[in-house]
């Protein structure tokens, strides 16, 4: 099992901690660094500075967002970045939430299954460097009746395939995921439930697709806490629980809470979700079960984190992406290193 880092959004105020973090993981011999972008901060722009600041390790989107950017200019994002960093991209792709989608883009959150699919083709089909046509339900390339053409892409990727990932939590999208990209993007993984909730839907997918699971990237993002404390540990991650599982969406559209349904916590999750909405955010946290956390988080002492990643490579995870916490760089870039020797005390390296 590999492992990957996940540095989230920028301009939090820990940007140079960020970039140090991400340096350090770099000469630990992590595979990937991702960023992530929402309304903020925006991948691509982060990607570049880190790959430049770096010599090794992968860069990847977790997620470039379908909405914000046209099929076409995702692949041209995805071949400038291969070729500046040296073949070290990796494209991850999402539809976001029906909240940033509609409110920050003005793009309709309507048949995202249809879309991400669609979306998928033209950017595999536009990387080619073939002549550029498609006839979709909601792209065609060129407009019909105009003075457009087809084009092909000038940049020429570092390498022949860039890896395409796509961020997915409910079964239909999982099993699309499968069928079409090489690896998925997951989020609230528990070891404990993740066959279930995640990858039997991946299967589906890859075996509709006439594939196994031999090559494809399974990569949760897991926080890290080190430490002998796990209560307290778990305690931090209350108010990022919280914001996913209560507030990241609507009361008809989450579909964080809808995870945490199907891991067994209905009444947990519905209750966080009404503190959250209504402005109780301290309470919202202190109603996450700690169960919930520690499932979803690795936790703890060396040996205890080593045991949590056993658990996630036998469950069929392939690359496991942690968040490593800390209040300072050195408790993050601690941590980091604790991720390197629990991978190897479990035997994973």
């Amino acid at each position: 099992m590999r492992l990957g880092i996940n540095l989230g959004y920028w301009g939090a105020g820990m940007d140079g901690d960020n970039l140090a973090v991400a340096q350090e993981a770099d000469r630990l011999g992590y595979d990937v660094c991702w960023a992530a972008e929402a309304y903020g901060s925006d991948a691509p722009t982060v990607l570049a500075w880190v790959a430049a600041q770096t010599e090794s390790i992968d860069v990847g989107s977790a997620i470039l967002q379908i909405p914000a950017r046209q099929p076409a200019m995702a692949a041209m994002t995805a071949a400038t970045l291969d070729s500046l960093s040296g073949g070290r991209f990796r494209l991850g792709l999402g539809v976001s939430g029906p909240q940033v989608s509609e409110g920050w883009y003005g793009v309709r959150f309507d048949k995202p299954l249809a879309r991400t699919r669609e979306y998928v083709e033209i950017v595999r089909r536009a990387m080619t460097r073939e002549r550029l046509s498609y006839e979709g339900e909601h792209w065609t390339l060129p407009l019909p009746d105009g003075p457009g053409k087809p084009l092909k892409l000038t940049v020429h990727p570092q390498r022949e395939h860039i890896p395409l990932y796509i961020a997915a939590i409910g079964p239909k999208n999982l099993e699309q995921t499968g069928e079409i990209a090489d690896g998925a993007l997951l989020i609230f993984p528990s070891a404990e439930h993740l066959e279930e909730t995640a990858v039997r839907h991946l299967r589906a997918g890859r075996e509709k697709a006439g594939k196994t699971m031999e090559g494809f990237d399974v990569c949760p993002t897991v926080p890290l806490a080190v430490g002998d404390d796990v209560h307290g540990l778990a305690d931090m991650f209350r108010p990022y629980t919280a914001l996913y599982v209560g507030g990241m969406g609507s009361a008809k559209q989450n579909f964080y809470n809808r995870l945490a349904q199907r891991m067994g916590y209905e009444k947990e999750a519905a209750e966080i979700q009404e503190k959250y909405l209504a402005g109780d955010k301290s309470g919202a946290a202190a109603a996450v079960p700690h169960r919930l956390i520690d499932q979803t988080t690795l936790l703890g002492p060396v040996e205890r984190i080593a045991e949590g990643m056993r658990a996630y490579a036998e469950v069929g995870v392939t690359t496991l992406t942690l968040a490593p916490a800390g209040f300072t760089l050195d408790e993050r870039i601690a941590a980091l290193r604790a991720g390197t020797e629990a991978l190897e005390r479990a035997g994973l390296a």
